[in-house]
């Protein structure tokens, strides 16, 4: 072959590997653009408006884990009224008023978390309930429940049914790992609509609230909707792993609904299986974990520790000198990194042991020495 016939072959190979190329990254382009335009290219596709989320993700979590969420049907009878005429029939006849009821009803959510029957909710859901059934997926008829173990303090609650047969269940992820802005997904009953599902993204983390006498802390806080009924059912995440147990809504916002993480629920779950959740060291501070806001707003270079939020009265933190602002960073020589450290080293003191508990106040560390005591069984 000639000089010039290889000049011309090598020409024609260089050609026609340009047009592959192009072609490829034409393609390519292609492809991009499509996800980034609907099909008829009037905008942004799903899995564009939800990153990392395909079309069918939350519908498959829903799929698997709603079999696992049982409706709880409580009956509990009525307080005794502070004027007791009004108890009574022939009264509230007379003037016109509705008789009272022998039973009130209620209704929560719950999910089964062991193929045996073993259901996690919260306390108010069944407290001062004399009888409790659940209404599990694919059954006819409502099982009655056994308390298994109940915390006042925590809004936990243990219970057990027998239903013949092993169960579908949940499996508790970590509330630790989850970031703010992760995508969730709430199921429950709210108003007796079973198996609702909602969804949202944790807006916070740590957020201590109170709801009547109930002091809740470390909350995880969503703008999934949550609603009366929705109790007790589970907050999952992609995985379909809960990370949450829902728990409360704020009456005066949209958007705003707790979540219990399941850190506070796995570091008590022996104590409610074996009934000894009650006996609790305690301290009397009511804490949050630090962010940056809390950072920047006392001048500290790390969020880092758990803020006191409120201090019980008589309690030994009072009488130790602790104050409102107070940021707990070691506890007994343990470094603090936020709010559920401390509730966990707290838990796992000794009744009567004296802890030191390093503070930074006023931008400067101070030491204090309290007395770690059971919680007072009048104290909430």
């Amino acid at each position: 072959m000639s000089r010039i016939s290889r000049s011309l072959l090598m020409a024609i190979v260089l050609v026609f590997m340009c047009v592959v190329a192009l072609s490829a990254g034409c393609s390519a382009w292609k492809n991009n653009l499509q996800g980034r335009q609907g099909i008829d290219g009037s905008g942004p596709a799903g899995s564009d408006l939800l990153p990392g989320v395909g079309p069918d993700a939350i519908a498959d979590v829903v799929s698997r884990s709603s079999p696992a969420v049982v409706q709880i049907s409580t009956s509990v009878s009525p307080g005794n009224s502070s004027a007791p005429q009004l108890s009574d029939p022939l009264f509230r006849q007379f003037f016109g008023l509705p008789s009272v009821p022998k039973q009130e009803v209620g209704i929560g959510s719950g999910f089964i978390i062991s193929v045996d029957g073993y259901i996690l909710t919260n306390e108010h859901v069944i407290d001062g309930a004399n009888e409790i059934y659940v209404m599990v997926f694919g059954f006819d008829q409502e099982i009655k429940a056994t308390v298994i173990g109940a915390d006042y303090d925590l809004d936990l609650a243990l219970l057990k049914i027998d239903a013949g047969k092993d169960l579908p269940y949940l499996p508790l992820g970590s509330s630790d790992q989850i970031r703010v802005g992760n995508w969730v997904i709430a199921i429950g009953n709210p108003y007796g609509l079973d198996h609702t599902v909602t969804t949202g993204v944790i807006s916070a983390k740590g957020r201590p609230i109170s709801v009547q006498d109930r002091q809740y802390e470390n909350l995880l806080q969503t703008d999934a909707s949550i609603n009366p009924g929705n109790s007790g059912g589970p907050l999952l995440n992609l995985m379909g792993e809960v990370v949450g147990i829902n728990t409360a809504i704020n009456a005066q916002a949209q958007g705003i609904g707790f979540a219990i993480p399941t850190s506070t629920v796995q570091q008590v779950m022996e104590d409610l299986k074996s009934s000894t959740s009650s006996i609790r060291p305690w301290i009397g501070v009511h804490v949050r974990s630090m962010d940056g806001e809390l950072t920047r707003y006392l001048g500290l270079d790390k969020s880092e520790g758990a803020l006191v939020a409120g201090v019980a009265a008589g309690s030994p933190a009072e009488r130790a000198g602790f104050r409102e602002w107070d940021v707990i960073v070691e506890f007994n020589g343990k470094k603090v990194g936020d709010a559920d450290e401390l509730v966990s080293l707290i838990r796992d003191s000794r009744i009567g042991e004296n802890a030191k508990i390093v503070v930074i106040r006023q931008r400067q560390l101070n030491t204090i020495t309290v007395t770690i005591a059971e919680k007072p069984k009048n104290i909430r």
